[in-house]
C-alpha cells in the first residue's frame, strides 16, 4: 500500500516537474523570439533612419547640382555677353585709333616759292612731329617752337605752328590752345590746317562754356571753308545746337 502512495507521489511530481519544464521552455522560446523581433524592430528604424538620412543628402546633392547648373547656366551667357562688349570695344578702340592717329603732311598745298625745291619736311620739323606722336606733348612743343625760330621762312611753319596748338589742347591747356589756333587762321588763312584750327577754336570756346563764341567759330567755318572735313565737323555740331551737358572734344 504505500508503495503504490509513493509510486504515484513520484508519478504527480514527474508530471508537474515536466509541466513546468515544458512551460518554462515554452517561455524561454518566446522572450528570445519577442528578442528577434525587437532586433528587428531597431534595426529596421536603423534602416529607415539611415534611409531617410541618405535620401536628405541625395536631395541636397540634387539641389546644389540644380544649382550649379544654374549657375553654369548664368556664366555662359555673361561669357558670351563680355566676348560681346569685348569685341564690340575692340573695334571702336580701333576706329577711334585709325581716326586719332596723325598724319605728318608731306605736301603743304601752298605754292612754294620760286626757284626752290621741296624736300620734304625739315629734320627739326619731323622731330617735333614725332614727339607729339609719341604724347610727349610738353616736349613737343618746344621743338616746334625751336623750329620756328630755327627755320621761320620754311613752307612747314604753319603746319608747326597747328600742331603747337595741338599739343596744347592735347594737355588741356585751352587759353594757349586757342592763342596758337587763332595764330593759323589769322597769319595764313588760306593754308590747308586754318579749317582745322578754326574747328578746334570751336571745340576750346565750347569746353570752355563760350558757347555764343564757339557757335560763331563754327559757323565760320561752314561759310569759309565749305568742302572741307572741317565744315563737316562743324555743321554736326551746329546741328545738335544748342550744347546741353558737358562739352566733349
Amino acid at each position: 500500500m504505500k508503495n503504490r502512495l509513493v509510486w504515484g507521489q513520484l508519478a504527480v511530481a514527474t508530471m508537474l516537474f515536466g509541466g513546468c519544464a515544458a512551460n518554462d521552455l515554452m517561455v524561454k522560446r518566446q522572450t528570445e523570439a519577442e528578442t528577434k523581433i525587437e532586433h528587428l524592430f531597431q534595426a529596421t528604424g536603423r534602416l529607415e533612419a539611415r534611409l531617410n538620412e541618405l535620401s536628405g543628402r541625395l536631395a541636397g546633392i540634387e539641389e546644389k547640382d540644380t544649382q550649379q547648373a544654374k549657375q553654369l547656366q548664368e556664366l555662359g551667357a555673361d561669357l558670351c555677353e563680355l566676348k560681346g562688349s569685348t569685341q564690340d570695344i575692340q573695334a571702336r578702340l580701333q576706329n577711334q585709333s585709325a581716326a586719332a592717329t596723325p598724319k605728318i603732311e608731306l605736301v603743304n598745298t601752298e605754292p612754294s616759292h620760286k626757284g626752290r625745291e621741296t624736300a620734304g619736311p625739315p629734320p627739326g620739323y619731323v622731330k617735333a612731329f614725332g614727339l607729339y606722336s609719341s604724347n610727349s606733348f610738353s616736349a613737343a612743343i618746344e621743338a616746334f617752337e625751336l623750329f620756328l625760330k630755327q627755320e621761320p621762312s620754311s613752307e612747314y611753319v604753319p603746319n608747326a605752328q597747328y600742331w603747337i596748338g595741338e599739343c596744347y589742347y592735347s594737355n588741356s591747356d585751352l587759353p594757349k590752345a586757342l592763342e596758337a589756333f587763332q595764330k593759323v587762321v589769322a597769319v595764313w588763312p588760306r593754308h590747308p590746317k586754318a579749317a582745322d584750327a578754326l574747328l578746334k577754336i570751336g571745340y576750346s570756346q565750347a569746353v570752355l562754356k563760350q558757347h555764343d563764341k564757339a557757335k560763331l567759330s563754327f559757323e565760320q567755318v561752314v561759310r569759309s571753308y565749305p568742302g572741307s572735313p572741317a565744315a563737316l565737323k562743324a555743321r554736326e555740331r551746329l546741328n545738335n545746337w544748342p550744347l546741353t551737358g558737358a562739352e566733349t572734344r
